[in-house]
């Protein structure tokens, strides 16, 4: 029993000491850009080079902002981190369907996934996932969250950051983005490598007309 108990208790010592070092790399992105994510180093090691080149955020253009807001969180400027209601509703949509059409992560919980974490599927994931978005929206105003996001998410096959996936789309830099191009950028964030490759798809046609028209109604930090 004894020897149990202290297991137990090294173990609960291990799980907190792995949050503080979370929570440690969280307060020091509050003033400095990483050099790369989980998700990069997973793709860097399966195709060798990455295209990535952060900006500042007044480099970005505000189409942009506004387009991923409007296509991944709608709530962005409201939440703490998890929308509950986003949640629920993709789970009455997915029960509906049958399987999985819609996920409810929030800006803030595919930064927390795509710094620390892997595209594993899991529920011991999911609940690091939940405590890192808390400590993001803790640590960070929505602007550095808007800001990193931007900066680091995966746009394509090898490509990471709005920089980068605005030269490899359309040849500019995300400061010249315009509104049309902005929404088309925003609407591949599903499954950016699937519509890297299938750029013509109707699908994406159709979803960034939808970015497009809830664009005006986006705040943007």
């Amino acid at each position: 029993m004894k020897i149990a108990l202290r297991c137990l208790g090294i173990a609960f010592a291990g799980l907190v000491l792995v949050q503080f070092w979370f929570f440690a790399q969280v307060i020091w992105l509050v003033f400095a850009d990483p050099q790369d994510t989980a998700f990069m180093r997973e793709q860097a090691l399966r195709l060798g080079q990455l295209r990535h080149q952060p900006v500042p955020y007044d480099r970005i253009a505000a189409h942009l902002k506004r387009a991923v807001i409007a296509a991944e969180d709608q709530n962005f400027e409201r939440h703490d981190g998890i929308d509950w209601d986003a949640i629920e509703k993709a789970w009455m949509r997915n029960m509906e369907k049958g399987k999985v059409v819609r996920g409810g992560s929030t800006i803030t919980q595919q930064l927390a996934k795509n710094l620390f974490l892997s595209a594993e599927r899991s529920l011991w994931r999911k609940a690091q996932e939940a405590l890192i978005t808390l400590m993001i929206e803790l640590a960070m105003d929505k602007r550095r969250i808007l800001h990193l996001y931007l900066n680091y998410v995966e746009w394509g096959v090898g490509v990471f950051g709005a920089e980068a996936a605005a030269r490899h789309y359309f040849g500019i830099p995300a400061a010249r983005l315009s509104a049309e191009q902005a929404a088309r950028l925003a609407a591949m964030l599903p499954r950016p490598r699937h519509y890297d490759r299938n750029r013509s798809s109707q699908f994406l046609d159709a979803r960034t007309a939808f970015v497009l028209r809830w664009m005006p109604q986006m705040p943007v930090p």
